[in-house]
């Protein structure tokens, strides 16, 4: 699909709770939904309000339990947060639309993907998994156990500031929603490498020390009408580092 020549309407509010700061620069060629990292909200992909390039309407996602959703309760399971998604979100697929989920949220762009082609809802233009282990590598690192663990772990990838830590409250309502997160990925059977009906483009950071070079390229696996891996200087949050020249590079790789 040329997305230069399939101009979307104008997005409508909507007061819909799952998408919050949405933002188009001009009249908007495709919708770019974003899925937050592990613990993250819909205001993660502030950075990105600057520079996001003309054509293109930003969609950030807010997860249940997340950001301005902080008081609802958890999603009990990855279908659970899916099936969620695609009943709240079906009406913004009527238009090009392409689907980035970074680390945690990778893994949800997947399957968010999958499912609405099961529903009979159009596809994306493409999916983009942004510093994620595939699902065949998901589940299979250990991570941190304890508070002091998880907070040292986060400190070390960039996950948690250090000034944020004398907030002792803030911190602990994170790393709840941490860990609410990454237990939802070791408890759900991901699908196993096969082709995949839509492209996929895959990002990361080069310093990333959560997922390596190598690990991304084990994504080659689900590859199908298109597969791209790319890696930006940075560590994990490389994409909030140098967020004019990542989006520069989706642009161009989404309206080839």
């Amino acid at each position: 699909m040329n997305l230069r020549t399939a101009p979307a309407e104008q997005p409508e509010a909507t007061g819909n709770p799952w998408v919050v700061g949405r933002l188009a620069n001009g009249v908007p060629r495709l919708r770019l939904l974003c899925l937050p990292h592990a613990g993250g909200s819909a205001g993660s992909f502030a950075p990105w309000r600057p520079v996001l390039p003309a054509g293109f309407e930003l969609v950030p996602v807010e997860l249940p339990g997340h950001g301005t959703r902080a008081g609802l309760p958890y999603a009990a399971s990855v279908a659970e947060l899916v099936a969620g998604l695609l009943d709240a979100l079906a009406g913004e697929l009527a238009v090009p639309y392409a689907v980035f989920g970074h680390s945690f949220g990778a893994l949800l762009a997947l399957e968010f993907a999958l499912e609405a082609g099961r529903r009979g809802l159009p596809a994306p233009a493409a999916v983009l998994v942004s510093a994620a282990r595939p699902p065949q590598l998901a589940a299979t690192r250990e991570r941190p156990q304890t508070d002091a663990e998880l907070t040292a772990w986060l400190r070390a990838t960039g996950g948690l500031p250090a000034e944020l830590l004398r907030h002792t409250e803030y911190v602990g309502r994170v790393l709840a929603t941490i860990r609410s997160d990454l237990g939802l990925v070791e408890r759900h059977v991901w699908p196993a490498p096969r082709p995949l009906p839509f492209p996929l483009h895959v990002l990361g950071g080069r310093a990333d020390p959560v997922v390596s070079p190598a690990e991304l390229e084990e994504w080659a696996e689900y590859e199908g009408p298109d597969l791209t891996i790319t890696v930006h200087p940075g560590g994990h949050f490389y994409l909030f580092e140098q967020p004019g020249v990542v989006l520069t590079g989706i642009a161009a790789t989404l309206t080839e």
